[in-house]
């Protein structure tokens, strides 16, 4: 950063982790994350810096709003991603800041200069296309279990060094794995689903024996992973995949509130289910009851999301579902209302109506 940023002249400042790891991997730029050696929380807040850490010293740049933490270090002092006791002070290197880190390609900084800074072999791991982690400390953080397995799906022509799967199946072992929270299992979940090869964080759970324990209600096989893969092809949101995810668990409502998914992705998980098992309907009625089932009158670009999301498991001619969700919501309700003489009569009047608009779909 220039030195004529008031802010930070004369701080030693570097960008870290995921900043510098895609730009090193060509990929699109995304939120720089910057670490500050030798200052004190003190002499953050006198340069206008904002404090927004919690366990330790964050702050957002007066203008810019990048994170800024004060290097620091952590020693294990309970169970959990939460159970540790961090150290700021001013003697903490830059090097032992990233010796706490999870993988060795997250752990390269670059100084203002360019200079890169690379004390666990990221550089070379990332050339090997490498999951690595930096230290013995990785079986400390069950988070960082979810977080490889991530990795893997986000870039999935790297492979995964077996010490570190080794590591990964020892944090499920001693039971660490058993301490994450279900807010940041989704959080991890949901970044992972959102990649190009999604199973693969599914599959690196299961490799390491985390998948059952993370996720109890899940019903997952081989079968899920060409199906997240069309559903990433076809770029579908977010609420589809999860949908997809959990084609096969009998019971999607008790996974989803296990881990605290978002009502969207939960109705979607229970929608989608429905709609596979009704799509070969093979009368007017039963294609209704699906429809309503799922809502089309009120919510259609669900039901068009939920039709794109069947294609991914099974060959399907949308369009004929489509049309009959369009002859279905042409029926004019409200003229059939006001021909009513008899209020109690009009659900009824509504429906046979709209039974009539699908039959020439048969």
């Amino acid at each position: 950063m220039s030195t004529k940023d008031p802010a930070v002249d004369g701080l030693d400042v570097y960008v870290v982790g995921g900043a510098v790891r895609d730009e090193l991997l060509h990929l699109p730029a995304g939120d720089r994350d910057w670490v500050v050696v030798g200052a004190t929380p003190a002499q953050m807040e006198a340069r206008g810096f904002i404090p927004v850490g919690g366990d330790f010293p964050v702050f957002l740049h007066p203008r810019s709003r990048e994170e800024y933490a004060l290097a620091r270090t952590e020693r294990k002092s309970g169970r959990g991603y939460k159970g540790f006791t961090f150290y700021t002070g001013t003697d903490v290197t830059l090097e032992d800041d990233l010796q706490r880190r999870d993988l060795t390609i997250n752990a390269i900084a670059r100084h203002a200069d360019g200079r890169l800074v690379d004390p666990c072999g990221g550089l070379r791991d990332i050339e090997n296309r490498v999951l690595r982690h930096v230290g013995d400390a990785f079986t400390e953080d069950p988070v960082r279990l979810l977080r490889l397995a991530r990795f893997a799906a986000r870039f999935s022509d790297f492979t995964i060094a077996e010490e570190t799967m080794q590591l990964a199946r020892r944090l499920v072992e001693s039971g660490e794995v058993d301490a994450l929270v279900p807010e940041r299992v989704w959080q991890e979940m949901a970044k992972g689903l959102m990649t190009d090869q999604p199973g693969r964080m599914f599959e690196v759970l299961r490799e390491s024996g985390a998948l059952p324990r993370v996720l109890p209600q899940l019903v997952y096989t081989d079968e899920l992973v060409a199906n997240l893969v069309l559903a990433a092809r076809q770029r579908l949101p977010l609420a589809s995949r999860y949908a997809v995810l959990c084609r096969l668990t009998p019971e999607p409502d008790a996974l989803s509130r296990h881990i605290r998914a978002p009502s969207e992705c939960a109705s979607m998980a229970v929608l989608l289910r429905e709609l596979l098992a009704g799509l070969d309907s093979a009368d007017a009625e039963s294609a209704l009851a699906l429809m309503e089932r799922c809502d089309v009158l009120r919510k259609p670009e669900r039901f068009e999301a939920l039709l794109q999301a069947a294609t991914c498991v099974r060959p399907l001619d949308t369009s004929v579902w489509e049309a009959r969700m369009q002859a279905v919501r042409a029926v004019d309700a409200g003229a059939i209302a006001r021909s009513c003489a008899d209020r109690s009569h009009i659900p009824a009047r509504v429906r046979a109506a709209r039974l009539e608009a699908l039959q020439p779909l048969f």
